[in-house]
């Protein structure tokens, strides 16, 4: 009996994923607005923790505190708000009447606008391995906006309840704003600077300069305005702080007075040193609207300009302030300021004019004057940031005026960058064309000097190709002109061979034909019926080559062919010397009668019929014709 094992299928134990895997999992499923949410909130965080930090530091080393910790957490959390442009109001006056505090620290607002454009940059790509998918543009954005500003709202509540209270107007405006434009940056970025949002910006402008900057080439225009533009700017502002740093020097006494008069103690003097760093790039600002001409208030109805100056209020001693020029007209040394948007100006057109090389005069100055648009609107936004008011009545005015700065900027850089840049263009297309003209003549320089070379290097070869060439026929002919001792051995031995009447020939026998004792000639060659054989190729004398009868009736065994090689002697020219081999003067005697019969009995094919011939020595049936006499044999050589 077959017993059956019932077999059940069981699963097999799920897998316990790892952490890398379930990290994965967590990253695939958690939407992009929650991670921008996070990132938006640390960015607010890190920026208040840090200013919460420096301002319970200096509360505790300060030797006369007149708060307690919760006075430094809502000064600390105030000046967080400041550093995003938003205007404070100090409740606590020996007025009673709040007085506003507007000014912004430029360098306070440097710290949130960069956390604040990182945390949006690294919200578009959640993973940076590449294992979840990248979050869209405006996920990033809101998900870092709402989180920045969720904090802020709860920062600007807190800040509330202090003696610093936040204007709720600029904490609607300001905040929001620099944010959203902080964000907006860093996903522009994130995503590798697209055209689309700056074309879909420019499409705000006026249609004739939005034709310019968005015709053909318009990237390329764009950047180069926005380019000298910034460097435009920078130079105004940093000639301004170094206005700032002479006129600080210039009354150092006043500065030191004023810093030792504010404070006792390190802790406090190192406060109003962190204050004057912080306000360092107000400063620049200011000694920029300064050279610019518009110059700056120290309260209403107090201008302070190169061309004169009214006498300043009565106001704290601070050593920033001290570098302010006295009361009083404008002297050469006050002019000299406008030195700085000069240079400035300069700047923008000479990098106008550089980046413009290919554009015409008129669309270069069209940029140019875009460049100084572009300057003017950023020197106007950060006069506007710079100044503001310190408190109410005279100090409600304090600080550059935004558009007079704007204004300024604008007519400066109209009236130098547009005429510098078109210069640059000029004199940059001459000194193309003039490059231009020297590389072309450098090259059909090279050219020449080239084919020069290359001729003599032809004629050298030829010369050389020449000389060898004429050099090989000479050493062909000496070599042919000396044959060897075996040709000539056996010329020698054929010769007697020659004359010899054949042995074989019977007394009995028949003569032959009279036909057949003629002399048998040679056959012409092929290419030409008259030419007899051994005709040298240059036309000289002609030497014939015959056979006797006895030789061509029995050929001696021992007589060899004449090889084809011997007609080199018989195709030697006439006209150049042959080496006499004949040195047997009986012999050559003997040859010479040979070579006279043969040319008797010879026709000439060139001599008219019937002319110079020898009539038939026999009829037909007649008897044999008489042979020749035979040459006498030549003696033995070897015989002494």
């Amino acid at each position: 009996m077959t017993g059956v094992i019932p077999m059940t299928t069981r699963r097999p134990a799920p897998r316990r994923p790892s952490s890398a895997h379930l990290l994965t999992r967590v990253r695939d499923r958690s939407p992009g607005l929650a991670a921008g949410l996070a990132g938006g909130a640390v960015a607010a965080g890190l920026g208040l923790g840090s200013l919460t930090v420096l301002v319970m530091v200096l509360w505790i080393s300060s030797p006369y505190p007149d708060s307690g910790p919760g006075g430094a957490l809502h000064v600390a959390a105030a000046l967080w708000l400041l550093a995003h442009g938003v205007e404070l109001v100090r409740a606590d006056t020996l007025s009673g009447v709040p007085a506003p505090v507007g000014v912004t620290p430029l360098l306070l607002l440097a710290l949130p606008v960069w956390l604040v454009h990182r945390a949006a940059r690294d919200a578009v790509d959640a993973d940076e391995d590449g294992l979840a998918p990248p979050v869209s543009a405006r996920t990033a954005w809101a998900g870092v906006v709402l989180g920045y500003l969720a904090v802020g709202a709860g920062t600007a509540l807190y800040a509330a309840g202090g003696s610093l209270r936040p204007s709720w107007a600029w904490t609607v405006l300001g905040l929001p704003t620099v944010v959203a434009l902080s964000a907006g940056t860093g996903v522009w970025t994130a995503y590798g600077c697209p055209r689309g949002p700056v074309d879909q910006l420019l499409g705000l402008l006026p249609r004739r300069t939005r034709r310019v900057v968005l015709g053909p080439r318009g990237r390329e225009k764009l950047l180069v305005a926005v380019r000298a533009a910034g460097a435009g700017a920078a130079v105004c502002v940093g000639g301004g702080a170094g206005l700032v740093a002479v006129s600080s020097v210039w009354h150092g006494d006043v500065a030191r007075e004023a810093f030792l008069r504010l404070t006792e103690g390190w802790s406090g003097r190192c406060a109003v040193l962190l204050l004057c760093v912080t306000l360092v790039p107000n400063a620049a600002v200011w000694g920029a609207a300064y050279a610019l001409g518009p110059g700056f208030a120290l309260g209403t109805g107090h201008a302070v300009g190169p061309w004169g100056s009214d006498p300043a209020p009565v106001l704290p001693p601070f050593p920033l302030l001290a570098a302010v020029p006295d009361a009083g007209a404008g002297t050469p040394w006050n002019w000299a300021a406008g030195v700085v948007p000069l240079a400035a100006g300069v700047t923008m057109g000479w990098f106008v004019g550089r980046g413009g090389a290919r554009w015409s005069v008129r669309r270069t100055a069209v940029i140019a004057g875009v460049a100084a648009t572009v300057c003017a609107a950023a020197l106007a936004l950060a006069a506007g940031m710079a100044g503001g008011p310190l408190g109410v009545g005279a100090l409600a005015r304090f600080g550059p005026v935004w558009w007079q700065v704007g204004g300024a900027a604008l007519a400066w850089g109209v009236a130098v960058a547009v005429p510098v840049a078109v210069v640059v263009r000029v004199c940059g297309g001459w000194v193309t064309r003039w490059r231009t003209a020297a590389a072309s003549k450098a090259a059909a320089e090279a050219a020449s000097e080239a084919e020069v070379k290359a001729v003599t290097e032809g004629t050298a070869k030829a010369a050389a190709s020449r000389a060898a060439e004429s050099a090989e026929p000479t050493a062909a002919k000496a070599t042919v002109g000396k044959p060897t001792a075996r040709k000539a051995t056996a010329r020698k031995a054929a010769e007697p061979s020659r004359a010899k009447p054949a042995k074989s020939a019977s007394p009995a026998q028949p003569s032959a034909p009279a036909a057949s004792s003629a002399p048998v000639k040679s056959p012409a060659p092929a290419t030409s019926p008259t030419t007899p054989v051994g005709a040298p190729r240059d036309g000289s004398a002609l030497r014939k080559q015959t056979v006797t009868p006895e030789a061509a009736a029995s050929p001696s065994p021992r007589t060899p062919r004449k090889p084809p090689e011997s007609d080199a002697y018989d195709l030697l020219p006439a006209d150049e010397p042959v080496e006499d081999v004949w040195r047997d003067e009986a012999l050559r005697a003997r040859w010479d009668a040979l070579r006279d019969e043969l040319r008797k009995r010879t026709p000439d094919p060139d001599a008219p019929a019937g002319a110079g011939q020898e009539p038939p020595a026999a009829e037909a049936g007649g008897g044999p014709r008489p042979e020749p006499p035979a040459p006498p044999a030549a003696p033995d050589r070897g015989t002494p």
